[in-house]
């Protein structure tokens, strides 16, 4: 093929018809759907492989194949047709949308962000948030994510952490279960419902003065899925209260003993390599101030 072209003389009709016709593998095809004659397809592409000085099909009786330069080109083309078109999209209303990709841990989302965002999307119309939830285990560069919302001590290798909010964990369960509770004694007698995280409840006895017992019954990867549980009555919840603050309000969730441990916090992560975009920037102010205006 040829050395690179001038851009700004970029045959366009003659690679949309290219790729149109290496689609259906026929100019009568591709035609129709250009809303063109079959003439004007095979003229376009004869101009494309003049330009290019390559034969991109072999004319059949009963159709097209793609010559070894035209398999080679035509990954090549749908991709910025593609780009084209997602790039495009992205208007409305006369500006351009900004994506930000955000990974969130997923009790923070349910239990503080989602019912928020509404408040973003007022503020900042012209941004996208493309969210998606995580155990805690996330891969920001391997996901692609602009930022990402995880609960820890902040120490994730090559990782810029900002505190966000601390996120105290207590236990959580029925009104049913918390009449059976008058010490922290009384819960060797309950399922603990356990984390991932396996030392927390050894140390919320330790906080609450109570000897921790042996801990048995279903692993959780989420606490949102945790608290799920305990409002069905399934065990005793160790979780962060400030996340389940309407399931306390509507009582099903109740708070049976006061002693709250801090085995962790929220924090905003991004890979350090990453320098923040304007949308990051709109994003993290955003959030810091929502999280004071909640205190």
């Amino acid at each position: 093929m040829t050395s690179t072209m001038d851009r700004a003389r970029l045959p366009l009709n003659a690679l949309r018809a290219f790729e149109a016709a290496a689609r259906h593998l026929n100019f009568t095809r591709a035609a129709i759907e250009l809303c063109v004659s079959q003439g004007a397809v095979s003229h376009q592409v004869a101009q494309l492989e003049a330009r290019l000085g390559a034969r991109l099909f072999q004319r059949l009786p009963r159709g097209l194949a793609l010559t070894d330069d035209g398999v080679a080109l035509v990954p090549v083309v749908a991709e910025a047709f593609d780009r084209i078109g997602a790039t495009l999209d992205r208007y409305a209303e006369g500006r351009y949308q900004e994506a930000l990709n955000i990974g969130v841990v997923g009790t923070f989302a349910t239990g503080w962000l989602l019912h928020r965002l509404d408040g973003f999307a007022a503020a900042f119309p012209h941004i996208e948030i493309r969210l998606s939830t995580n155990n805690n285990r996330v891969d920001l560069a391997g996901e692609a994510l602009d930022y990402a919302i995880r609960f820890g001590d902040g120490a994730w290798h090559g990782t810029h952490a900002e505190p966000l909010m601390p996120a105290p964990l207590t236990p959580l369960c029925t009104p049913l279960i918390a009449r059976r509770l008058s010490t922290p004694a009384d819960l060797a007698r309950e399922r603990l419902l356990r984390s991932y995280r396996a030392s927390e409840w050894t140390m919320w006895f330790d906080a609450a003065g109570a000897r921790a017992p042996m801990l048995r019954g279903p692993l959780f990867d989420s606490s949102a899925l945790m608290a799920s549980a305990a409002m069905a009555g399934l065990g005793v919840a160790l979780a962060p209260k400030a996340m389940f603050a309407h399931d306390l309000t509507a009582e099903r969730l109740v708070q049976p003993f006061s002693t709250e441990i801090d085995a962790g916090r929220y924090w905003l992560t991004r890979l350090v390599s990453r320098k923040p975009s304007p949308p990051m920037r709109a994003f993290r102010q955003w959030l810091l101030d929502a999280i004071d205006g909640s205190d």
